[in-house]
């Protein structure tokens, strides 16, 4: 019998939600795994919301469960309803939704609060045991939660411009958490917390380096579940 696996979505879009490469591939590889998915989301509203044709906001107002119905092709729960007790493990996907959805890391960094929800998920699969799946800059939500444990978001210097984004790495540091190192097309295990992470986009990299990273990330929490 397959593995289940919960996967908790942001939106649909990478500038305002949850990046769609990432959540395909995580689908991909879950599937590949054999594993059995069920798609969450929070039923709240967006932070905001970019026209990702011209890069800028709109005034335009839209819902993250409603969103992410793209992204789950309507087979979406909101995750309100999920019971860690259903599943063997829970996976993140990330994008900039991550930041300004599931927490206020976009505006207030190593500051933010976590959505209730998120918070409560995250809790409830550490207290079990049960591994948790984190990508991109969805590690973040793990740094804030539980602190001391061990992620990647990639790199903590810019190598050859390929991490813009390296900062976010010192960040992690602050909030009492070890950041490792790590490629794009590999994954960290914290196996004290069973927090698996890989860096996904926060690497300037070909999609399917990417595709490959996020494929051991699955890979390891479906050894773990």
């Amino acid at each position: 019998m397959g593995k289940r696996v919960a996967l908790v979505l942001a939106g649909c879009g990478v500038f305002d939600g949850s990046e769609i490469h990432e959540a395909s591939a995580t689908l991909v590889h879950l599937s590949g795994g054999g594993a059995e998915v069920k798609i969450f989301a929070p039923d709240i509203e967006q932070r905001d919301v970019v026209n990702h044709l011209k890069g800028g906001p709109t005034e335009e107002k839209r819902n993250v469960l409603v969103e992410s119905a793209r992204l789950a092709r309507g087979d979406i729960q909101d995750l309100a309803e999920l019971k860690a007790s259903e599943f063997d493990a829970v996976i993140f996907p990330g994008g900039f939704g991550v930041a300004k959805n599931l927490c206020s890391w976009a505006v207030d960094g190593k500051n933010c609060t976590v959505n209730e929800h998120v918070n409560s998920t995250l809790q409830a699969f550490h207290s079990a045991k049960k591994p948790i799946g984190l990508c991109c800059i969805s590690p973040v939500l793990a740094a804030k939660v539980f602190p001391g444990c061990e992620v990647t978001v990639g790199q903590d210097k810019n190598v050859d411009g390929r991490f813009p984004d390296a900062e976010t790495a010192s960040a992690i540091a602050e909030l009492g958490c070890k950041h490792i190192c790590k490629n794009v097309n590999e994954s960290h295990v914290d196996k004290a917390n069973k927090i698996v992470t890989t860096c996904a986009f926060m690497c300037k990299a070909p999609l399917h380096e990417i595709f490959d990273g996020i494929g051991t990330m699955v890979q390891e929490v479906l050894k773990l579940a």
